[in-house]
């Protein structure tokens, strides 16, 4: 699986996003810095939906991985 990454240089540094995942943001005075902070904004917000899911999860629900794109 692989996202789109969108930096943007301000004048702070840079803010970043992923396009296919919303909330997935982070910044950096530096483009490595967001680079480094917005993958471990896309971990927690994987992990944030993950334990939501879990929450709700009812039995007789079907868990199974899915694999996007080649690979």
């Amino acid at each position: 699986m692989e996202f789109t990454a969108v930096f943007r240089e301000v004048r702070e540094g840079y803010i970043a996003w992923v396009e296919e995942l919303p909330g997935a943001n982070s910044q950096g005075a530096t483009l490595e810095e967001a680079r480094s902070n917005l993958k471990e904004a896309v971990e927690l917000v994987l992990d944030a939906n993950r334990e939501i899911v879990r929450q709700e999860e009812t039995e007789g629900d079907i868990r199974e991985p899915l694999r996007v794109g080649a690979g």
